[in-house]
């Protein structure tokens, strides 16, 4: 849809803008009158028109639109953009000139004397309405552009509100998968004769994971020290079920602070490392690290498995290419997901901007 739409605008302005050559063209053939010479008057003002209306226009609309647009404007360079605009104008009017003075010799359309004073005046006037028309096509190719971006990022932003609520669905059931959940309630069952606090401990964990779930992951961002404080529980409860107590390896490195992160976004890969953890017996089954600096933040989960054993819940959790179009949805060109695999280890390595 928007490459028809901006390939309709375009061919819209550019059909508009010959018309109105045409027409142009037109009053200036009925006001010359019928002379001998009147088919090469006619011939040189095409020439004129080329040079100093068709070629100069469409350099600058492509210049305007393909470079100044999206290298300056977008990036919110305005004084650039004006400088750039405005030398990008006046030195394409200055070599359709050069052109037409040199090249073409159109010195009966001009006027003007080779060397003198009413020669430089003309071309100084020559320059100054060339520049003007275009600076008029450039800002309308300009406007065109922001137009064509701005619907762009209107379905962007519907396309991601869609995707959201698509991957929120699917970690709502994702992360209540029963097999966790009815798991964790009988681990607790079975501790609450051995030992009711940990017990008790253990069920305020699962509480927390539930209320994290439902109701703080509505908004698009959140403070990163939330995020981590689910991660712990989400592990806690996983540790139930091992007597291995170094199953699991979680660190953090760095201060979380008021640092900002999009909801669930580790989590999809911790929680797939569980999945496919075999044998948890072992140490150092799962190690998580999460490194935080002040520009970025990174995950490095890897996981021991197994090669050739079954996963018991092959329908638990999310597919991996759900997890990349959800990251490239929120971190457009600005993550970095690198994910390797050997005989015995996965690892995947994750890196996030700050907010």
């Amino acid at each position: 849809m928007k490459k028809y739409l901006a390939l309709l605008l375009n061919v819209g302005f550019w059909t508009c803008y010959f018309i109105l050559i045409g027409i142009l063209l037109g009053l200036y053939n009925k006001s010359s009158p019928p002379t001998g010479d009147h088919v090469a008057r006619v011939i040189n003002a095409l020439k004129s028109l080329f040079l100093f209306a068709i070629l100069p226009s469409a350099i600058t609309y492509i210049l305007y639109y393909f470079v100044l647009f999206p290298k300056y404007l977008q990036q919110r360079k305005f004084l650039l953009s004006l400088v750039f605009g405005l030398l990008i104008a006046v030195g394409i009017a200055a070599l359709s000139y050069v052109l037409h003075r040199y090249l073409i010799e159109t010195g009966h359309v001009l006027d003007m004397d080779e060397g003198g004073k009413n020669g430089r005046s003309t071309a100084i006037k020559v320059i100054m309405v060339t520049t003007f028309i275009d600076l008029i096509t450039g800002m309308l190719a300009l406007s065109i552009k922001g137009f064509v971006t701005w619907l762009s990022e209107i379905r962007l932003k519907e396309l991601l509100k869609e995707k959201n609520y698509e991957m929120e669905m699917a970690l709502v059931k994702s992360q209540l998968d029963p097999h966790l959940l009815f798991n964790t309630i009988n681990n607790i069952d079975a501790l609450i004769l051995k030992d009711a606090v940990k017990a008790s401990n253990y069920l305020n964990k699962l509480s927390g994971i539930m209320r994290f779930i439902l109701y703080e992951t509505k908004t698009d961002l959140i403070l990163l020290h939330k995020e981590v404080e689910y991660l712990e529980k989400y592990i806690a409860l996983q540790k139930i079920r091992t007597a291995n107590q170094h199953y699991v390896n979680f660190s953090v490195t760095g201060v979380m602070g008021n640092k900002l992160i999009a909801p669930m976004v580790f989590i999809p890969f911790i929680e797939n490392a569980f999945k496919h953890t075999n044998n948890k017996k072992i140490e150092n089954a799962i190690t998580i690290d999460i490194f935080v600096n002040d520009d970025n933040i990174r995950l490095v989960c890897a996981n021991k498995f197994e090669p050739g054993v079954k996963i018991q819940q092959p329908d638990s959790g999310l597919g991996n290419e759900l997890i990349k179009k959800r990251l490239e949805l929120l971190y457009k060109g600005k993550h970095h997901l690198r994910v390797e695999k050997t005989n015995e280890l996965y690892t995947i390595d994750l890196m996030i901007p700050n907010g």
